[in-house]
């Protein structure tokens, strides 16, 4: 034991009072050192026309830096990983890059196919899975080292009893650690059960019909029901993921019959369906309207009239009024509805070329990327009114690491 001497004992003790004071002093903004920076308002953005990304914050609507050589950002979507320091890119080329939001710079990148169109995280982390037209079929990688962990061709028989292999859409995670997702030229929906990490152990697949050409899906917030949209029919398709013995059964069957469908400039993105005061609310392929449906037995409900055919419907995070963006030549406008009422209560312009929209995490403003005009506008969603511009090479699509949360983004 060492002894201190008594008269040392006074000075020591204010040598360590001051240590402790200066160790714990607030700053003047009330945060931390500048130099540490948590991800919890920060995002990704998608500048398609030059394969870079813009690291913003939403708290001070501010860019931190860019990112670039990630490739064909044309049709790009991001995941990440549960730390939320990480991001997945899913780039056209078949690219797969991670990206550290933290350093701003790439962490890792594999070309993984040769044509690809989106991706998803298993609940636990450990998988990114990619979605491919070109070979068509799912990849696994590990999310640590992006080493290939399954290969799953995307093979059926044809009606003259050749095989052949189908591009893969609208793949979403789902509890259980399990992937799903469509294949467009079969029409038909795949589960994938992926190891656990406990018990080790192959991936599985389990394969369902459905109907003819699922072209994007979505997963309900619950995990329970996969819906895929249709290109080669009215309706949609809906597997219950509780209860996968019944086999997909088919919703809206008759939402489009025995009218005018118009041309298909854009598909809709059923990622960005949203589900409000018990209704799922739907953009209509080839329609100028919005779908709202009755989740206890999925009829239709209603149908919104809105002023061109419309890409995607989003809820904000309250579900008080819906979000609707819209396909050419009718993109330079976003129109607001109420979930209650169902009814137009604003239409804005944010600029040309409106692609993407994103909430921040509580919802309080929405940031919607408009292409042609070279910036991202923030929007009070109370208000409805504009708080806020960034600029932005061509962007697109808005990622923010709260995603990193949520189920089936």
């Amino acid at each position: 034991m060492v002894r201190i001497p008594g008269f040392v004992k006074p000075l020591l003790t204010l040598v360590l009072f001051s240590a402790l004071v200066s160790g714990c002093q607030a700053l003047p903004d009330g945060g931390s050192d500048d130099s540490l920076m948590g991800t919890g308002d920060m995002g990704l953005v998608v500048e398609r026309a030059t394969g870079s990304l813009l690291v913003i914050n939403t708290t001070s609507h501010g860019v931190i830096g860019r990112i670039e050589g990630l490739g064909d950002l044309s049709h790009a979507s991001i995941v990440y990983s549960r730390d939320a320091r990480y991001g997945f890119v899913f780039g056209r080329d078949g690219g797969l890059t991670k990206v550290d939001l933290l350093t701003q710079s790439i962490a890792g990148r594999v070309i993984q196919s040769g044509n690809s169109i989106g991706g998803a995280i298993s609940q636990d982390g450990r998988y990114v899975a990619v979605s491919n037209y070109d070979p068509g079929g799912v990849k696994v990688f590990d999310s640590g080292t992006l080493e290939l962990v399954a290969d799953i061709p995307a093979t059926y028989i044809l009606d003259n009893g050749q095989r052949a292999q189908s591009k893969t859409v609208g793949l979403v995670d789902a509890p259980g650690n399990r992937f799903v997702f469509s294949l467009f030229d079969a029409g038909q929906i795949w589960v994938l059960d992926m190891p656990d990490g406990v018990d080790g152990g192959e991936p599985e697949v389990t394969r369902f019909d459905a109907g003819k050409a699922p072209y994007d899906s979505m997963i309900t917030p619950d995990g329970r029901y996969y819906i895929a949209g249709l290109f080669g029919e009215d309706g949609l398709s809906m597997l219950d993921l509780w209860n996968t013995s019944a086999g997909v059964t088919e919703i809206l069957p008759d939402y489009g019959k025995g009218e005018q469908q118009l041309p298909v400039y854009k598909m809709p993105h059923l990622e960005g369906w949203t589900v409000a005061d018990g209704r799922a609310f739907v953009p209509a392929v080839g329609h100028h309207q919005v779908l709202v449906a009755d989740m206890n037995d999925w009829s239709l409900v209603d149908r919104i009239p809105v002023q061109g055919q419309p890409v995607f419907v989003m809820a904000s995070p309250d579900n008080r009024r819906i979000w609707v963006s819209f396909a050419h030549p009718k993109n330079d406008v976003v129109q607001v509805i109420d979930s209650q009422t169902r009814k137009i209560i604003r239409t804005l312009e944010p600029g040309k070329a409106v692609l993407h929209m994103e909430f921040t995490p509580r919802g309080e403003e929405v940031w919607v990327s408009s292409r042609d005009s070279n910036r991202i506008t923030v929007y009070n969603t109370d208000t409805l009114e504009p708080v806020a511009e960034l600029d932005a090479q061509n962007p697109s699509g808005i990622f923010f690491t709260s995603r990193a949360h949520v189920l089936g983004l």
